[in-house]
Parts: structure tokens; C-alpha cells; sequence
């Protein structure tokens, strides 16, 4: 059998797919980065007669955008139509930064430019009770509990999730930011960049930084300090990641295509 597939969709040039898929192929994905503006051509559909192979996951990910800047970035619709067919199909989609905005958004939830939740460096992020049993999150829960600021991941991000989805369980959480990990369905939001090793911040303009308070120096430094820890713990993220769609696939293969839309895969 071959190896399932899942798709990357890079929204900036600069937020690129990172480490995620050579943890992805380790564990036994196929990933495939496929930048925005060539979506609709490179992947017409998810499922139904114009879908092009398979597609067992969907990572989308991060991007200076909202999830409806349109005229910023034309490939959204594509991109938030993929999400509702994954969604419907029981395809997994992890989204990332304005991934999990683009979740949200076309699931009922609410997103907000310029919140007052900013973050940018290394962070500490706190996992919930509810990310006991979550596919995704469970293993790291397993490891550090509700432990305050277990989780160390960098962000990057002045834009978030303000409101959740109807359906959606809030999984983790920081002072700074309310939502920084949801589950709806088969679908993952999280604010922050498992993808991003630490050395990124150095790529980021430290002018830039500075005008709003942030000295790079300092956040690189930081970042370092929790390189291993921030490794480890993306990397378990990732594979959890692999996992479901492992899970998923016989579901994803043994869909219908055309107008007959399959059950929804059941993962916690």
C-alpha cells in the first residue's frame, strides 16, 4: 500500500513548512507543500468527480493574512472550500497560526484582526484537561498534565481566534492568548508554530520588532534556551498528527466520490 498523503498549503513565503515534513515522512506521510497561488490548480478538490488523488491530511499554514483577505491572497476561497470539504469528508486538517483562523472562520467561529493578543517569540502555552483524550494533543498532556506554561512554541501572530466555533473544544490556552489550541470535528486550530524551530526568529526584521517593543536579540536567546524542549514537543505534535491520519485512512479511501458524501470519521 502506498503511503498516505497529506498536503501543506503555504500561505507566505516566509512561513514555510519547517520541519513538519520530514516528521511527517519519518513517520510514514508523504508531504506535499503546495504554495497558495497554485491550490486551485495542483488541488481542485478534496473530494467529489474533480478530485485529483488522495488527500488524507490538510496543514494549513501560517501567513500575515486574515482568513477572508481575499484581494491580499486570492487562493482563500480555494483554500477555506478545501477546509469544508476535508471537513466533510473526514479528511484531518491541522491548521496553523492563520490556519486555525481559517478553521475557525469556516466553522462558525470568530476571528479579530489586531486583538490585543499579540505574541511573538518563544512562548509558554497551557494544555487543558479536555487535551486528555484529544488525538492530537493527548500524548503531550500525558507528559506535562495542566502544568502552567508546559508547552513552549513560538508565535508569531498579532491576529487570533476570539470566538470558538459552536462544536469546538478549547484544548490549550495562555495568559496572553484565550484560544491557542481547538478541536472541531477532525480538525485542529493552533496559534501557534509547531513547524518554526527556534532559529526562525533570527529571520524576522528586527526593525520591524523593535517599533513594537520586541528586541530579537533577546527573543532568540529565549528561544534557544528552550530549543530542545520546544523540539521534542513539536516533533510529538507532528507524529500525533501522522497518527490520525493513519487512522483515517481507510475512511478517506473507501469515500464515494460525486454527490454522495461519505460519514464523518469519529477521532478524538
Amino acid at each position: 500500500m502506498t503511503r498516505p498523503t497529506v498536503v501543506l498549503v503555504q500561505n507566505s513565503p516566509t512561513s514555510t513548512a519547517g520541519r513538519l515534513p520530514e516528521w511527517l515522512s519519518d513517520a510514514g506521510v508523504d508531504a506535499r507543500v503546495v504554495q497558495g497561488e497554485d491550490l486551485a490548480a495542483q488541488v481542485p478538490a478534496i473530494e467529489g468527480d474533480d478530485a485529483t488523488g488522495r488527500v488524507h491530511g490538510l496543514v494549513l499554514l501560517g501567513g500575515g493574512l486574515l482568513p477572508d483577505e481575499d484581494d491580499r491572497a486570492p487562493w482563500l476561497p480555494h483554500e477555506r472550500e478545501l477546509t469544508v470539504q476535508a471537513a466533510r469528508a473526514g479528511v484531518p486538517v491541522l491548521g496553523i497560526c492563520l490556519g486555525a483562523q481559517v478553521v475557525a472562520h469556516v466553522t462558525g467561529g470568530e476571528v479579530t484582526g489586531r486583538s490585543g493578543e499579540t505574541e511573538k517569540g518563544m512562548c509558554p502555552v497551557d494544555l487543558l484537561d479536555a487535551a486528555a483524550d484529544d488525538a492530537l494533543l493527548g500524548g503531550l498532556y500525558r507528559a506535562h498534565g495542566t502544568s502552567p506554561g508546559a508547552l513552549r512554541m513560538i508565535e508569531h501572530h498579532q491576529d487570533s481566534v476570539t470566538g470558538l466555533p459552536p462544536d469546538a473544544v478549547l484544548l490549550a490556552t495562555s495568559d496572553a492568548c484565550r484560544v491557542q489550541a481547538f478541536r472541531v470535528g477532525v480538525a485542529w486550530g493552533v496559534q501557534f508554530h509547531p513547524e518554526a524551530p527556534a532559529e526562525r526568529i533570527g529571520t524576522w526584521d528586527a526593525a520591524e520588532l523593535a517599533a513594537s517593543g520586541y528586541d530579537r536579540d533577546a527573543m532568540q536567546a529565549e528561544a534557544a534556551a528552550h530549543d530542545a524542549t520546544n523540539s521534542a514537543q513539536a516533533r510529538v505534535l507532528a507524529e500525533a498528527f501522522a497518527d490520525v491520519v493513519h487512522r483515517t485512512r481507510p475512511h478517506v479511501d473507501g469515500r464515494v466520490s460525486g454527490r454522495t458524501r461519505p460519514r464523518r470519521a469519529g477521532v478524538r
